[in-house]
């Protein structure tokens, strides 16, 4: 299935590596080299040398990331957290780093990595990942959500927006 390629965005095949350029940033990456890559018109498509096993899963892959990598540099990708326990809150620092108070004896603080930015709405529940890599902005949030993951007892941490947990029912008494 060719990729197509919208106005604006330039893609620049040299072998395995590919680097796309769009009005939201540049990416770069180097594929693997049983894989074809080629610029044909506005299309970019993937081909691969053989019908084995190994060769289609790398070639949904190479698809996948070179779409990814267009739709990022057009578009961009982002993730939202949601904040929820008493006390729990997250403000956003003059640096673009976020502050989080998460019910520990000190604050967090995370520094956005190259690419990433960090939006906090105004009640200081939600936070906004950006970014033009969605790798990038997959892990950063993955990591976000690791300094303190949603327990299933009073629901309380950092959960993806939208995100269900179950809760459970606790310490039952004893029966006999």
């Amino acid at each position: 299935m060719p990729i197509p390629i919208p106005d604006g965005v330039r893609v620049d095949v040299q072998g395995n590596r590919v680097v796309v350029t769009g009005p939201k940033g540049s990416l770069s990456r180097e594929f693997h080299p049983d894989m074809k890559i080629e610029l044909d018109d506005n299309d970019l498509r993937v081909y691969r040398p053989s019908d084995h096993r190994h060769h289609k899963a790398l070639h949904g892959m190479t698809r996948a990331l070179l779409n990814n990598m267009v739709l990022g540099v057009t578009k961009g990708f982002q993730k939202k957290l949601e904040v929820q326990g008493v006390g729990y809150r997250v403000d956003q620092q003059g640096d673009g780093s976020l502050m989080m108070q998460l019910g520990f004896s000190h604050s967090v603080r995370v520094a956005p990595p190259e690419g990433i930015q960090f939006e906090v709405e105004p009640r200081q529940k939600v936070i906004t990942v950006n970014g033009v890599d969605k790798e990038l902005v997959g892990q950063v949030a993955a990591e976000i959500r690791a300094w303190r993951p949603p327990e299933p007892y009073k629901g309380k941490g950092i959960r993806y927006l939208g995100e269900h947990v179950r809760h459970k029912a606790g310490k039952a008494g004893k029966i006999g």
